[in-house]
């Protein structure tokens, strides 16, 4: 290993537990409020955007891969946010701000772009209620997590 590459080998290995713990945390709290709000087969909802209406017949192997694709999809938020504040030093230092926009932008991509590409193809007008409960969820139980989650174990 080089001298150059050392620091960022130590800086990746890292970012690790950021990611882990932000990522966790953040789909623990969206799916606690999922629960809450849509009830319990959210998990075959979520494994319908792979499998499609078929899901909602699916037995535990279904549910299981419905967890496993939430849980996937907030770390891979987690490591997106945590590997552009490698370069986006802001993102840590402004970490309240920046987990609530990124709780947005999180929103608008699973609206606009995962959603309707799905297996489930949803695409329909957003109630008011509905727009306001979703970016306030994104922000405060994703965003905010993340970010936080950065800031506390990055140091």
């Amino acid at each position: 290993m080089t001298s150059t590459s050392a620091p960022d080998a130590v800086r990746g290995s890292r970012i690790l537990l950021p990611i882990f713990a932000g990522g966790l945390t953040a789909g623990v709290l969206d799916m606690t409020s999922a629960f809450v709000t849509f009830g319990p087969g959210v998990p075959r909802a979520i494994a319908g955007g792979l499998l499609g209406r078929e899901a909602f017949q699916g037995g535990w192997e279904v549910y299981v891969l419905g967890f496993a694709l939430h849980f996937l999809i907030a770390i891979s938020a987690a490591a997106i946010y945590c590997g552009s504040s490698l370069k986006l030093t802001f993102l840590k230092e402004n970490f309240v701000v920046c987990g609530l926009f990124f709780g947005i932008a999180i929103y608008l991509v699973m609206n606009l772009l995962v959603l309707p590409l799905s297996a489930l193809h949803v695409a329909h007008p957003i109630a008011l209620h509905d727009l306001i409960q979703g970016l306030l969820v994104h922000m405060f139980l994703i965003g905010l997590p993340i970010s936080i989650s950065l800031r506390i174990f990055s140091k």
